[in-house]
């Protein structure tokens, strides 16, 4: 399955995995890929910054996700959200400022 992985700008740690439509000849802007999500999602997600294209695949290890669980939930619900783990993010940090000139 190819997939695409863009990163959240409102929380660090935090990516969406979308199935990566196949290219056409004709293709116009893509569509935003927080369109598949559903509304109070997407605004908890933020804007979506593209971080890269993936092959996913039964052989494949992830990081910090077990790869059948992302591979079923983009076949089931279009996508999958990997949310930071727990114990990494400080709960006193200031919160990141965003993307600059953006």
């Amino acid at each position: 399955m190819h997939c695409s992985i863009f990163k959240s700008s409102k929380k660090d740690e935090m990516y969406l995995y979308i199935a990566r439509p196949e290219p056409t000849e004709n293709e116009a802007e893509a569509a935003s890929p927080l369109e598949i999500l559903p509304e109070p999602m997407r605004i908890a997600f933020g804007r979506a910054t593209f971080v890269m294209d993936l092959e996913l695949s039964e052989s494949r290890k992830l990081a910090r996700v077990n790869v059948l669980h992302v591979i079923d939930s983009i076949q089931t619900k279009g996508f999958f959200i990997q949310v930071p783990p727990e114990g990494l993010i400080n709960p006193n940090q200031p919160a990141p400022e965003g993307l600059r000139g953006a």
